[in-house]
């Protein structure tokens, strides 16, 4: 404890003058000197207030007896490195019972113990917290809008989202969108804890089946009204199970459940999880719910999509119709249409009869992708159709015709085509007439698996640019078992790759497969070539000449 020593002498620094201790003793800031056993020497009226005890208790008494708490912590070590080295020393720290306060405390050792500086800086520190979280909370939404504005994959986005607004706004988060069917199912998960991010999965994976009417998501789905409820609410309203389990090892304290509402309709909840002793502001609150309206905006931008792309494809499908039957020859065609939003596109194939009996088989492409291409590319298969069958015109000059027909009609109009003839040869075989406006050539398989790309890869100008262009016509002989295999450019053009490169690998593709039923082949080639869902409509038309396979043979009359 020390020698009693008088109050008003203990108040006084040994060596000092009276004005000097009054000026210390004025100080705004906390002020303090210690002995060399860290006893105390002299305590300021700020200092005094601070420690919340009267100086005459603590002058003589050591720092750590008076303040037990502070051992063992960033005062003591920074205090005994000060004395050790013999070198001034500045760090931030909270009292240990005080949280809420942050203080500058700086310490200057002396041959004869430290005096130490204290400064309340928690309004310094709480208005640098509130720019961090200002500026974390517009970074947040502009990443939200960039994360989802324009996205061709918004639901993989939308997954995501629960990853962008951990830590910002919460602790963990849980993403929710209702499908075009009214189905609800959590789309995406995160927690800024690793250790509880798994738990999370795993919650996300089953909540939804247990929580009943009466949860906060149930809430908010059916009312469209943001909720705020305790956890231990929610739990008292889950049965017993698996979900329930998850909910209380992942312990957070409070659920806020928004509403994802687009046009008076709910179409998902965003669930902030916030753990106990989480401070939300108002602030916050808010930015939550400006994400969760852009997510809302993201999620009808795909239904409204999805819708568009649903209706023209059936316009699409609607238009592609079967081809003809025939004797001694088999046609298959093949239609696949892209992933999302790009998914609808001009692409069509047509194989009918000529006044002759002749077979024509077409592939085209209408520039764009989306309902007016689809629209367009019903208007000019069905000019080419009418073109070819009422002429009886040869591929080059349908072509022209049409072409023709586009500049008169449809002016705004650009496409691809590439037209094939079957003709008999004059001694009971076959051979094929083509041309190309601008679209991936044919390829001719024969029947030993050798495979020919008929003409360039890239034929004469396309359709509704110059119909005064000159048109290219071949003819090339098709021996029996042959096949003529004709698609649109979705099949073998890649964002990394070349037309050149696709048609190689198609090539290659159609020598393996050779031998293999016609609808096989077909097929075969749209799994190998395309690996999945095409970011481009695909459309092909396959013929086989003679086959000799009797269950591709057709009933009408042919060559022969």
């Amino acid at each position: 404890m020390g020698t009693a020593v008088d109050e008003h002498e203990a108040r006084q620094l040994p060596g000092t003058d009276a004005d000097l201790v009054r000026f210390l003793d004025s100080m705004p800031a906390a002020f303090c000197s210690l002995d060399a056993g860290g006893r105390f020497r002299y305590v300021n009226a700020e200092a005094e207030r601070l420690m919340g005890v009267s100086r005459a208790e603590v002058l003589g008494r050591s720092l750590w007896e008076v303040f037990p708490g502070l051992t063992g912590g960033a005062f003591e070590s920074s205090f005994r490195t000060a004395a050790g080295s013999g070198h001034p020393l500045t760090f931030e720290a909270s009292f240990p019972g005080a949280p809420d306060g942050w203080f500058e405390v700086r310490v200057w050792p002396g041959s004869d113990g430290l005096a130490v500086y204290v400064l309340d800086v928690t309004d310094r520190r709480d208005a640098e917290e509130a720019a961090r979280r200002a500026t974390a909370r517009t970074a947040l939404l502009a990443q939200v809008s960039a994360e989802l504005a324009g996205q061709l994959d918004v639901l993989s986005a939308l997954g995501r989202l629960a990853e962008l607004v951990v830590p910002v706004l919460a602790d963990g988060c849980i993403v929710t969108l209702v499908d075009r069917e009214g189905r609800a199912r959590d789309v995406g998960s995160w927690h800024g804890d690793p250790v509880r991010r798994p738990l999370m999965d795993r919650y996300a994976q089953l909540r939804l089946d247990t929580l009943p009417g009466t949860s906060p998501v149930a809430q908010a789905l059916v009312a469209g009204t943001p909720v705020t409820e305790s956890v231990d609410a929610v739990l008292h309203l889950m049965p017993d199970g698996p979900a329930r389990e998850l909910l209380v090892e992942l312990a957070p304290a409070t659920a806020v459940v928004l509403p994802l509402t687009a046009e008076a309709r709910t179409v998902g909840v965003l669930t902030l999880y916030l753990d106990a002793g989480r401070v939300t502001a108002d602030e916050d609150i808010e930015t939550a719910r400006q994400v969760a309206a852009e997510a809302a905006r993201a999620v009808t931008r795909v239904h409204r999509q999805s819708q568009q792309a649903q209706l023209a494809e059936a316009l699409q499908r609607s238009l592609l119709t079967d081809p003809p039957v025939l004797d001694r020859a088999a046609v298959v065609v093949r239609y696949v249409p892209a992933a999302e939003a790009a998914r609808v596109g001009g692409d069509w194939y047509d194989a009918f009869l000529q006044r002759d009996g002749s077979l024509v088989v077409v592939i085209g492409d209408v520039v764009g992708h989306d309902t007016a291409a689809a629209a367009a590319m019903g208007q000019v298969r069905g000019l080419l159709r009418g073109i070819a069958h009422y002429s009886g015109a040869g591929p080059a000059e349908v072509l022209r015709g049409l072409d023709e027909a586009i500049a008169g009609m449809h002016d705004e109009t650009l496409a691809t085509a590439a037209v094939a003839r079957f003709e008999c040869d004059g001694a009971g075989g076959w051979q094929l007439r083509w041309a190309n406006a601008g679209h991936p050539p044919p390829l001719l398989l024969a029947a030993d698996g050798g495979v020919t790309v008929l003409g360039e890869v890239i034929g004469d100008l396309m359709l509704g640019v110059d119909p005064a262009a000159v048109r290219q016509e071949s003819v090339v002989p098709v021996p029996p078992g042959s096949t003529v295999l004709l698609h649109s450019d979705g099949l073998v053009e890649r964002r990394d790759s070349t037309i050149d490169v696709g048609t190689a690998a198609l090539a290659g593709h159609l020598a393996d497969l050779a031998g293999s039923h016609l609808e096989d082949l077909c097929d075969g080639v749209l799994r190998r070539m395309l690996r999945g869902i095409p970011q481009d409509d695909v459309a092909l038309v396959a013929v086989r000449l003679g086959d000799p396979d009797p269950d591709e043979a057709r009933t009408t009359p042919g060559c022969g």
